[in-house]
């Protein structure tokens, strides 16, 4: 009974660790786009991994679709960093 009790406990730990694992992850970058040149700083929403190097492949890959080049990551952030990029990103803020 004791040990039962115990897996229960350990499964509802595990359960309540999951949606903290399952963060949200965004990147802001600057893209651009030849003939006209045309430049824009954007915050995208990750689905992959949360750190620069699959941030890199994965806004490269979402703004070619569109059209644009990857200038560069400028950062990977949380949820608390939306507010303060909101304003400079304007048209690009979670566009793609």
């Amino acid at each position: 009974m004791k040990q039962f009790l115990l897996s229960i406990a350990l499964i509802a730990g595990l359960m309540a660790a999951a949606p903290a694992s399952a963060a949200e992850c965004y990147a802001d970058y600057k893209a651009k786009r030849d003939n006209p040149l045309k430049l824009h700083y954007g915050v995208m929403q990750l689905r992959g991994g949360c750190d620069r190097q699959s941030a890199r492949a994965e806004v490269s890959a979402r703004l070619q679709q569109n059209g644009w080049k990857l200038l560069n990551v400028m950062s990977v952030f949380g949820p608390e960093g939306l507010a303060g990029r909101r304003a400079n990103a304007g048209h690009f803020y979670l566009r793609f």
